[in-house]
């Protein structure tokens, strides 16, 4: 079997154990009105979770490995009144607000990143998470200015789940 060959597969055996273990919570499936405690007996203890100005959020995360956000909010007499997962570039694209978010805010909506870095292009961190965009790993970065101010948005794929980017050119 040819390198390329072997790498595809490589990654589409991680993509689909990262797929279907992302599926095995399925916190979809929980019902609208559904009490914290049955939720968290469901799905075990959240990642995170946030105060919301009416409410409570739960933050199931399959981060630094697995590719979901799944964000539930619950009202003042904690039942589920709307569920989200947010690891969806439309989601990114819609819903972060360049030059208003900030770290809280990012941490509220997508929760703890794959990573954190810095460049040397800018002054400040960058924080990183996976996705799927259809099938394909990808990640979104994050640029946080020193004040903590979102400053910038990039994709990019994950070369970490995908193929190296020479398997083609350098078997």
């Amino acid at each position: 079997m040819n390198i390329s060959l072997a790498s595809s597969l490589r990654g589409l055996v991680v993509v689909s154990v990262l797929a279907l273990a992302g599926c095995s919570l399925m916190p979809e499936q929980v019902a609208t009105g559904t009490p914290r405690s049955e939720i968290e007996t469901r799905l075990g203890r959240p990642t995170l979770v946030h105060t919301l100005p009416a409410g409570t959020r739960l933050q199931y995360s399959g981060q630094p490995s697995g590719p979901w956000v799944h964000n539930l909010d619950l009202g003042p007499d904690g039942h589920l009144v709307r569920y989200e997962q947010v690891m969806d570039a439309g989601w990114l694209l819609r819903h972060i607000e360049i030059g208003r978010w900030t770290r809280e805010d990012v941490l509220r909506g997508m929760g703890r990143p794959a990573m954190v870095e810095r460049v040397a292009r800018f002054d400040g961190e960058v924080w990183s998470y996976r996705f799927l965009e259809a099938t394909r790993p990808r990640l979104v970065h994050v640029h946080l200015d020193p004040s903590g101010v979102v400053r910038q948005l990039m994709f990019s794929d994950d070369q970490v789940l995908g193929d190296p980017v020479d398997a083609v050119s350098h078997p």
